[in-house]
């Protein structure tokens, strides 16, 4: 699987896109059937939603990923970026998993 970062509002610190390709790498394992020569291309966009207020959900976290003949898409915003990334990160793996469980019944 092959990862795109890109990051609107902010600068991309390196901790954070080891953070991110650690949390999104990790879903490697759920796409096997499907990435078999790193076709997979996940798409990962952080942004800030605004840039005047400072409370509330600010960070938003958006994942694309291209699977052959689908293509999954998650967002989630929160006040902390790391949050926003690992609740994306868990709604695409439940996605996935919903997808693979749809394949085997028929």
């Amino acid at each position: 699987m092959r990862i795109q970062i890109e990051a609107k509002g902010f600068e991309l610190t390196p901790s954070l896109t080891k953070f991110i390709e650690e949390k999104i790498g990790g879903l490697d394992r759920f796409i096997k059937r499907w990435d078999k020569d790193n076709s997979v291309i996940t798409r990962v966009e952080v942004s800030k939603t605004t840039k005047h207020h400072q409370k509330g959900e600010i960070f938003y976290a958006e994942v694309n990923m291209d699977l052959p003949h689908k293509v999954l898409r998650v967002e989630e915003t929160n006040n902390e970026i790391h949050t926003a990334i690992d609740r994306a990160k868990d709604r695409l793996k439940n996605e996935i998993v919903r997808l693979k469980e749809k394949a085997t019944e028929h």
